[in-house]
């Protein structure tokens, strides 16, 4: 059953070369909320994309120091997660949430 707080975990996929590779290996990536945990993202996860998930890695990205216009600015901390999923799962994240 889909909730409407699971799209509050799950913020958006990340698509780049590094999680491309991943997905070779069964993983998807994805942009999730900064108080959210990996129960919480599993379950967002598997209701969402009907797909089974075997473990959930987080990481969390400390925002960069920039300069943008001679103006020093700092982006902003990203939480990410790492979805492994069962064998014979995949979830085509090109079509979007």
């Amino acid at each position: 059953m889909i909730d409407i707080r699971h799209y509050d975990v799950i913020v958006s996929p990340v698509i780049t070369e590094k999680s491309t590779m991943a997905s070779e290996a069964n993983q998807v990536v994805f942009n999730v909320a900064p108080n959210a945990s990996k129960p919480q993202i599993k379950q967002a996860v598997e209701a969402l994309f009907s797909v089974k998930v075997k473990a959930v890695n987080v990481l969390i990205r400390k925002g960069k120091v920039k300069r943008f216009k001679g103006i020093l600015g700092k982006q902003n901390n990203v939480k990410k997660a790492v979805v492994t999923l069962v064998d014979g799962e995949s979830i085509d994240v090109t079509t979007g949430l």
